[in-house]
């Protein structure tokens, strides 16, 4: 990790391709640590740098807005996958989780494209979430105009639908277990556009070509990983 420090004493701290901005009012010729809980060294004295939000903190604003259970387990599906695919890509895996948990966290209160995301990035921006991530998290509605030039974004995009249509077609098998749903299975009710209606085909496919992952495996990848969870899903286990 590396830290700069310009003139107006705003500093970017650079880790794993991802870059979070800060500002603070100290004075010149501060030497800045790494680490995500870095001190700032002051002649003055010492400036505790604070960590972005925590999964703590997610949860605590998700349930603030969302009571409906289907959303609150859509947003744990998305959570797991975002986490895996920071394992996958190198990346920072609480960030990354913390930013699916809270993905959607206005829609149930605001679930058209003239409300959703636009009033929860205002409310994040108002509780002082950082700007990167508000961008992740606004990127994954292309209404919102934001585009997607993070390895973040791209994922973000890409499990969003394909975990809710993972869920549905859990749901209709006599075991209602995820990880026991097959890729073939998955593909086949893709092509059937009464099932899952509300779910967006193209946005499925799009997603996984945007992240240059295979869609077989990214459906296998994305299953996976919500079958860790699966206790949290309220689905069964896989098949012993």
């Amino acid at each position: 990790m590396a830290i700069f420090v310009d003139v107006k004493m705003n500093f970017c701290i650079l880790n794993k391709n991802q870059v979070t901005f800060r500002s603070f009012l100290i004075s010149r010729g501060c030497r800045l640590t790494s680490d995500s809980a870095a001190r700032i060294y002051c002649a003055q004295g010492v400036v505790e740098m604070h960590e972005g939000p925590n999964r703590d903190d997610a949860w605590e604003l998700l349930t603030e807005f969302t009571d409906n259970p289907s959303l609150i387990k859509h947003a744990l599906g998305v959570e797991a996958a975002m986490r895996a695919y920071a394992r996958r890509f190198g990346e920072d895996e609480d960030i990354w989780g913390t930013i699916g948990l809270v993905h959607d966290f206005d829609y149930q209160q605001n679930p058209t494209e003239d409300t959703h995301l636009h009033v929860g990035t205002k409310i994040l921006r108002e509780r002082g979430w950082p700007e990167e991530w508000i961008g992740v998290i606004a990127s994954h509605a292309d209404y919102m105009g934001v585009p997607r030039d993070t390895t973040a974004a791209k994922a973000l995009f890409a499990v969003d639908e394909l975990s809710g249509f993972l869920t549905a077609c859990a749901l209709v098998r006599p075991d209602k277990a995820v990880a026991e749903v097959k890729v073939k299975s998955v593909k086949k009710k893709l092509k059937d556009k009464a099932f899952a209606r509300g779910v967006n085909r193209e946005d499925v496919r799009r997603g996984a070509e945007e992240l240059g992952v295979d869609l077989d495996q990214h459906i296998a990848f994305v299953r996976d990983a919500m079958a860790t969870i699966s206790d949290q899903l309220e689905l069964p286990p896989r098949n012993p």
